[in-house]
């Protein structure tokens, strides 16, 4: 598995919830339908100018609130990984249990405005402006959660192992 990821970033602030993620009326949709509500009142529009390969770089606390699988939503909208001061413990096994990379890089926010390029290395703990060369070292990800992202998540790894069905899509 490759670890190191370039794309365009957006950045959004502290104290992210999953309900200003993930709206209460878009639970009930298909996942491809509900991705196009993320960050629905945060920032409008946005899931329309954002594309696969993209980064979110959050603040503190990022994914706080009541655990509703956003991680989902963002691999549908091919988000390539997160990067965040801060997450919420839940929000973060959220995101290792459906395969989106997520990295911990405290100051993040500050070396970072929307449309800059970023490269990270989450095996490594890195995230780089490549406009500005500012790079700032985070949490490198363990082996057993590289495993579970190289996986795609923890279903497909469990089912890889035989300890679970192969899912159907």
């Amino acid at each position: 598995m490759n670890t190191l990821i370039t794309g365009r970033v957006w950045v959004v602030g502290d104290s992210v919830t999953t309900d200003a993620m993930y709206p209460a009326f878009a639970m009930k949709l298909p996942v491809p339908e509900a991705a196009r509500h993320v960050f629905y009142e945060l920032r409008p529009g946005w899931t329309g100018q954002v594309r696969p390969g993209d980064l979110v770089v959050a603040g503190r606390n990022f994914g706080l609130g009541s655990s509703r699988p956003v991680a989902a939503l963002f691999r549908e909208l091919g988000v390539a990984a997160l990067v965040a001061e801060e997450f919420n413990s839940l929000f973060l096994r959220n995101c290792v249990n459906h395969g989106l990379p997520a990295l911990t890089v405290p100051g993040v926010t500050a070396a970072f405005t929307d449309g800059d390029t970023a490269r990270l290395d989450f095996a490594e703990g890195w995230v780089e402006n490549t406009a500005t060369g500012t790079r700032l070292r985070g949490s490198a990800l363990p082996p057993l959660v590289l495993d579970i992202l190289a996986a795609g998540g923890i279903l497909p790894k469990l089912a890889r192992e035989g300890y679970v069905p192969v899912p159907q899509r």
